[in-house]
């Protein structure tokens, strides 16, 4: 357990080799980097679209084509149980238009367990090389299940397999068990295709707000939101109109 003190400045963590050090001391409360120049700046005049599905396309690609972003389309994804208890993990983007972003899942799981009782998620990608990141919230629906199938048909077989092998989020006792019935459905599935587990399905988190943001290195970072312009009436005074029904404005960082 870590101590309750008053002076944030003495606040401590546990070292398994050294003990307790002051956050002050650590070398973990010392990293930091620089991001862009204060001339290179998010400007509301200057966005590429008005449309943020449009703006998070060009991001996107930009993204896609650099050598140095590995996983273009790995996005945090948050839930939270009907009483608000929160969990996050990576998923990967699998398709993104004007109707939404949409990724598959194990409806099974923790997270598809919370969707079902709590349609409404976040989700964040951020691309380290470009100093940007993109915020999505908003409500989740399963996609249809031809389109689950179709999806799960382009899916190379080994990780087809691996959707019926892995029961999502269960308690197993020991890797063994998962190579032993992977090695057993590689065998069944040799010669034949395999089937689409009715647990497995595509989500579309439709957007309420999508942010953008970009670094600065005097942390005086450019945070540009989009939102459903009947979600902004209380704005009025602030913000851009947009397209398609979007409005825009700049939070503080």
């Amino acid at each position: 357990m870590i101590p309750a003190i008053n002076n944030l400045s003495k606040f401590c963590v546990r070292h398994l080799s050294t003990g307790l050090i002051r956050m002050a001391d650590s070398s973990i409360a010392q990293l930091r980097v620089s991001y862009r120049d204060k001339s290179d700046v998010l400007l509301e005049d200057n966005l590429e679209s008005k449309n943020p599905h449009q703006l998070f396309s060009i991001w996107f690609k930009k993204a896609s084509e650099r050598d140095d972003v590995r996983q273009p389309n790995a996005a945090c994804l948050a839930t939270a149980t009907k009483s608000g208890i929160p969990s996050a993990r990576f998923v990967l983007l699998k398709a993104f238009d004007e109707s939404g972003f949409t990724f598959f899942t194990n409806s099974e799981s923790r997270k598809g367990r919370e969707l079902e009782e709590n349609p409404v998620a976040a989700l964040t990608i951020y691309w380290d090389a470009l100093d940007r990141s993109v915020r999505i919230e908003g409500a989740v629906e399963k996609i249809s299940e031809a389109e689950s199938t179709e999806y799960f048909d382009t899916r190379p077989k080994s990780s087809q397999i691996g959707a019926h092998v892995s029961r999502q989020s269960t308690v197993i006792a020991s890797r063994e068990v998962l190579s032993e019935l992977n090695a057993k459905l590689e065998n069944e599935y040799m010669d034949k295709p395999v089937p689409r587990p009715l647990y497995w399905n595509g989500y579309k988190i439709i957007p309420r707000t999508i942010e953008f943001w970009q670094g600065q290195s005097d942390r005086l970072h450019d945070r540009i939101v989009f939102e459903r312009a009947e979600y902004s009436r209380e704005k009025p005074n602030v913000y851009h109109l947009g397209e398609n029904g979007w409005v825009f404005y700049r939070l503080s960082p």
